[in-house]
């Protein structure tokens, strides 16, 4: 049933239907919004799977430093806050 799905002929009809639905005005700024959203999908993608590495490596070194020093303990570092006076 679904063994020639998508022909040539079948995509002229779907073009002539996007034609008439929504204008030949249209189109194009549809098209441009597609792209845009698809480019910015992608960099968000990316910059999510290059957030995770570094945290996965950051933990790596952390286990190399503790099994590097004299007894195997390491003294966390607390970050803390300077007020100035004014």
């Amino acid at each position: 049933m679904l063994r020639n799905a998508l022909e040539p002929w079948h995509l002229i009809i779907v073009v002539l239907v996007l034609v008439v639905l929504f204008g030949s005005k249209k189109l194009p700024d549809m098209a441009r919004a597609l792209g845009k959203s698809a480019r910015i999908l992608k960099s968000e993608a990316k910059a999510m799977k290059e957030d995770s590495a570094p945290g996965a490596a950051a933990t790596g070194s952390a286990a190399t430093e503790a099994a590097s020093t004299p007894g195997g303990s390491t003294n966390p570092v607390i970050p803390t806050t300077v007020e100035s006076s004014r």
